[in-house]
C-alpha cells in the first residue's frame, strides 16, 4: 500500500519503516499512527522480513506528539489524554517491543516526548552524534508516557530517571551512549550507512534464536532467577528445534559458514 507520512519498504530481508513528517519533526498524528500499525503488521505477517529498521527522515528522528492535532483552547472540552494513549502509543510501543525479531532505530536528530521513549523499547539503538533525547513532557505538564516511567530507570537508574523526567534537559547522543541508554553514536554522516549495514548483518544470523534472546531479556526484570533459569529452560528448548540450529552446528562442524534462515 501507499503512505503518506511515512516510508516503508523490505530489502534483502530488512524492513525500513522511517517516520516521514519532516516539516513536524516527524511528530505523531493520527494518520502516521496508523500508517505505522499497518506496516508492523507486515513486518510481523512477512517471513522474509528478518530485521527491522526504525528511522526518521529530515533532521528530527521524532517530536512526540504532534500538539496541533490537539485541541485545548479555553472552553473547549479538554482531551482525554489517556484515550490517545491507550488507542495508539501503548499498541505501538508493545508491537515493536514484541516483534520477534531484531529491531533497530536509528536515531537522526532530536528525539523529544515520546520520540526520546519509543526507541528505548527497541532491541540496538544508533544515533547521529547530533541527536539529543528530551523528556519534554513536563515542559506542558504531563507524566513521561510511551514506556518511560518503565524504561528510564532500568536503563539509566532512578537518579538520572527522575532528573530527565523533572528537568526536562537535553540529554547529547554521547551522554546518552555513556549512561547506557543506547548502544551506539556514529557520525551524521554516517548513521543510515551503519544502521542499514548493521540491520543487514543481522538479517543473515539465525534471527529465530534471536527473538528467543530478545523474549528471554524482556522478561527478565520481572522474574526472580527461579523463574528466569525455567524460561531460558523452555525458550532453549524451542531453539533447540529450529532449523537455524542445525545449520549453525554443522556449519561450524563442517568449517564453513552458516546459512541461516531465520523465522
Amino acid at each position: 500500500m501507499s503512505y503518506e507520512h511515512i516510508i516503508f519498504n523490505v530489502d534483502a530481508g530488512v524492513a525500513l519503516l522511517s517516520l516521514n513528517r519532516p516539516d513536524q519533526l516527524n511528530a505523531f498524528n493520527t494518520k502516521m499512527h496508523e500508517e505505522v500499525r499497518e506496516a508492523l503488521k507486515a513486518v510481523r505477517s512477512d517471513k522474509h522480513v528478518r530485521v527491522l529498521l526504525l528511522t526518521g527522515e529530515g533532521r528530527g528522528f521524532c517530536a512526540g506528539q504532534d500538539l496541533s492535532d490537539r485541541n485545548v483552547a479555553p472552553g473547549v472540552e479538554r482531551p482525554d489524554l489517556g484515550v490517545s494513549i491507550e488507542r495508539f502509543y501503548n499498541p505501538l510501543l508493545c508491537a515493536l517491543r514484541d516483534l520477534p525479531l531484531p529491531v533497530i532505530c536509528a536515531v537522526n536528530g532530536v528525539a523529544a516526548g515520546a520520540g526520546a521513549n519509543i526507541p528505548l523499547v527497541c532491541d540496538i539503538v544508533l544515533a547521529a552524534r547530533s541527536a539529543s533525547f528530551i523528556q519534554a513532557f513536563c515542559k506542558i505538564g504531563l507524566i513521561p508516557d510511551s514506556g518511560g516511567t518503565w524504561s528510564l530507570p532500568r536503563l539509566v537508574g532512578m537518579a538520572r530517571a527522575k532528573a530527565l523526567a523533572m528537568l526536562g534537559n537535553k540529554l547529547s547522543a554521547e551522554q546518552a551512549q555513556q549512561w547506557g541508554l543506547i548502544h551506539q553514536v556514529v557520525d551524521d554522516a554516517d548513521l543510515r550507512y551503519e544502521a542499514l549495514k548493521l540491520a543487514r548483518m543481522l538479517a543473515t544470523q539465525p534471527t529465530a534464536g534471536l527473538a528467543l534472546t530478545k523474549r528471554a531479556l524482556n522478561a527478565s526484570f520481572d522474574n526472580t532467577f527461579e523463574q528466569q533459569l525455567t524460561l531460558e529452560r523452555d525458550l532453549q528448548r524451542l531453539a533447540g528445534h529450529t532449523d537455524d540450529y542445525r545449520e549453525g552446528v554443522s556449519a561450524f562442524m563442517e568449517k564453513r559458514p552458516a546459512d541461516f534462515k531465520g523465522r
